[in-house]
């Protein structure tokens, strides 16, 4: 018998899964879960199109009609519009240099590209009030030479740029050193230039992750509030990005005004997510074929 045992496959440990666990359990851990999700996501997103549509399409509509409205649209597109391609271009050659060379000071850059994660985004406002604000370091110097940082759209583009630089970054990083410099240095081998390489090879290989990362930037960039909140001074129709403006129209209790503006920002975040599906899959789909096109 003894013997017989010795002979006898056995099971590898990665067979030992949770689908191994008895049905009720397994059922239980699926309900905590869509019962999480539909408490603190689908509800919320429900009750914010309820609020925005509670006076019909008459009074949604109204709600973007007025000038504050319009100036907080206008002023959250103009900042996306600046920071976005800052941190594109950030973001690629901070990758490129972290994954293709070895330098002093690598893991210092890393460190710098992860602290706004760990930054409360009140914080980093209130150093860029510190620096430029009218009592700040630079404050003083920039008002006599005419230019203004805070309270003023410099002052919020610097803040955003902040606060969304690392998702760039973070996206390529591990892409480009996964992928190596083998087909880098062939094409130079070959007599490509430098830049006809990254044109030729880099970027069609670190397409899909290019474009994950700004759609979460600009994602970011449109709907920070708390950076923003310090630097902006909160000046109707001037310093209001589009959460500034919801949180004023919800104290002054103008409720439907206010969900319907921040339904702008729940519809991005539902377009947000579904081309981050799409690029999850399309970009998996390419991993899985060996290759990134």
């Amino acid at each position: 018998m003894s013997d017989l045992s010795a002979t006898l496959p056995l099971s590898p440990p990665s067979q030992l899964s949770v689908v191994t666990e008895k049905r009720l359990i397994r059922q239980l851990a699926i309900t905590v879960a869509l019962a999480f999700l539909l408490l603190f996501l689908v509800l919320p997103l429900i009750v914010v199109f309820v609020e925005a549509f509670k006076r019909g399409l008459a009074g949604y509509f109204a709600a973007f009609q007025e000038e504050d409205a319009l100036s907080a649209i206008g002023l959250t597109l103009t900042v996306a519009a600046i920071a976005v391609p800052l941190n594109l271009v950030f973001g690629l050659t901070a990758s490129w240099a972290i994954a293709k060379f070895e330098f002093k000071g690598k893991s210092l850059l890393i460190t710098l590209i992860d602290l706004p994660f760990s930054v409360s985004p009140v914080v980093s406002g209130l150093i860029y009030l510190l620096l430029f604000g009218a009592q700040g370091l630079w404050g003083k110097w920039l008002m006599a030479q005419g230019i203004q940082i805070a309270f003023a759209l410099p002052g919020i583009v610097l803040a955003t740029i902040f606060v969304t630089f690392p998702f760039v970054a973070r996206q390529l990083i591990p892409l480009m050193q996964e992928q190596g410099t083998a087909e880098e240095e062939a094409a130079l081998t070959l007599g490509a230039s430098g830049w006809r390489t990254f044109f030729t090879v880099t970027l069609p290989n670190i397409k899909w992750g290019l474009l994950y990362g700004v759609l979460l930037c600009n994602a970011r960039a449109m709907g920070e509030f708390g950076a923003v909140s310090v630097v902006s001074g909160h000046i109707r129709g001037l310093t209001n990005t589009i959460p500034l403006h919801v949180e004023i129209l919800y104290n002054e209790y103008n409720f439907v005004a206010a969900f319907a503006v921040a339904s702008l920002l729940a519809c991005l975040a539902l377009i947000t997510l579904a081309l981050k599906s799409f690029l999850e899959w399309r970009h998996g789909a390419d991993l899985a074929g060996g290759t990134v096109n």
